[in-house]
């Protein structure tokens, strides 16, 4: 696949970060009405707020390309260019007032991610990949680390309960293997793989807006970033993830995964 030129929706995608810091910042740790999702996941004015903000730049801008959102569902999802938004991803953490949330966003040409950026608004911490291009971390080059092998890995999930059946079989296969097991870090621990303070994380039953944005600041550090079959992440992928900063690790822990 050819990679269309990325200046322009670069631009745009820290346009889209600082609309959604803009929106979310003055709802944190201020009293909030927290609503219940049809799948029990919580959404705040705050989510609601930074995906509107994010949606009117893109139809501003590029009112062609699509938009996968997961507040406000999908708009024109099979064009060439589309846009994957999780305006909080760590809802959760955001509500417990606990700065590890994120805003995520990805673009996505003929279903690939070619452009990620996680935002962390409160800390003002932002990592942007891109297909072809080092990952910058507040626009300094970062590096995954080198891992000598599981015995010395640092891995990371958002939650056990993501996990059941063969997935938790799987993940406690891996977690056993690892020096560290950690949770609760959402997509912080994505970029912490990226700066070179993490060296795995496993997840499953995710959303295209959950790691869409992530494989490209993963990759562009020099990390992997594949499903538990080991094939790329894309909008069809089906939600299983395992990320890594160093290759040797990651062949380590798929092959436990897949077991």
């Amino acid at each position: 696949m050819e990679i269309a030129p990325l200046d322009p929706f670069l631009a745009l995608a820290e346009a889209l970060a600082d609309a959604a810091g803009a929106a979310i910042r003055p709802y944190f740790r201020q009293p909030l009405a927290v609503e219940d999702k049809a799948d029990l996941s919580p959404v705040t004015a705050a989510d609601r707020a930074a995906e509107q903000a994010m949606r009117r730049l893109i139809a501003g801008r590029f009112p062609e390309h699509g938009i996968v959102g997961e507040e406000f569902g999908r708009e024109r999802a099979d064009a060439e260019f589309v846009w994957v938004l999780d305006p909080i991803d760590g809802t959760k953490s955001f509500i417990s007032g606990v700065p590890l949330f994120g805003t995520l966003i990805a673009l996505a040409q003929n279903g690939r991610p070619i452009l990620g950026i996680i935002d962390q608004p409160i800390s003002r911490e932002r990592w942007v990949g891109a297909a072809g291009r080092r990952t910058t971390l507040n626009g300094a080059p970062v590096h995954c680390r080198p891992c000598a092998g599981l015995d010395a890995a640092t891995l990371f999930a958002t939650t056990p309960d993501m996990f059941r059946g063969n997935d938790a079989a799987g993940f406690a296969r891996l977690a056993a293997r690892v020096k560290l097991t950690r949770f609760g870090a959402d997509c912080y621990a994505y970029g912490l793989v990226a700066a070179g303070f993490v060296d795995l994380v496993a997840e499953a039953g995710l959303k295209p807006y959950d790691f869409s944005a992530l494989a490209p600041v993963v990759e562009g550090a020099g990390g992997v970033a594949t499903d538990w079959a080991g094939a790329p992440l894309g909008l069809d992928s089906d939600g299983h993830v395992l990320i890594a900063g160093d290759r040797r690790t990651h062949r380590e822990a798929l092959s436990l995964l897949r077991a």
